[in-house]
């Protein structure tokens, strides 16, 4: 399950690599990479405000929280970036960006996908004990088990005095 699950991030990966930084002339907001991991820098841009236009963004829903998009070298692009924060989960999530002229909104997707080493420390190691109905050795409570320990020490210590006794001719 592991190798299908780094394969399906490569390949996403690889996808979002090969697509464009920007699109000129789009209505939309451009994410890129689109998929990241917690932690990254993220770029993002519209050409949906105009000529020289700027906007607010907003990448609440990821926990980055406001940013700034400014005019770039681009033809009447807006740019701007963020950093997903460390603490994000896995996901897809909205990023908005209102553009200061007018009552334009973009928005645009940016997914969350964990790194290997991320996906292995996630991983739940099973604890406790297998519920056969045969009971324990040792219960969870040091007290009981401690007098348990002390019971079968004390029963060892007089059956060898015992035996010794016996051994030697003394009788019970």
């Amino acid at each position: 399950m592991r190798g299908f699950a780094r394969l399906l991030t490569g390949t996403a990966l690889a996808v979002a690599a090969a697509a464009p930084a920007h699109a000129a002339g789009t209505g939309r907001l451009d994410v890129y990479p689109a998929t990241v991991i917690p932690g990254a820098q993220v770029t993002v841009n519209t050409a949906a405000c105009g000529g020289q236009g700027s906007a607010t963004g907003d990448a609440g829903a990821v926990g980055a929280g406001v940013f700034t998009l400014a005019p770039s070298a681009h033809e009447g692009e807006a740019i701007g970036q963020f950093k997903v924060p460390p603490s994000a989960q896995p996901g897809t999530y909205e990023i908005v960006a209102q553009c200061a002229e007018g009552d334009k909104q973009v928005k645009g997707d940016l997914m969350v996908a964990l790194s290997a080493v991320q996906q292995a420390q996630r991983q739940v190691q099973p604890r406790g004990s297998v519920k056969t109905g045969v009971g324990g050795a040792l219960g969870t409570d040091p007290v009981q088990t401690a007098a348990g320990v002390t019971a079968l020490a004390v029963a060892a210590a007089g059956g060898t005095w015992l035996l010794h006794r016996r051994a030697r001719g003394d009788g019970i």
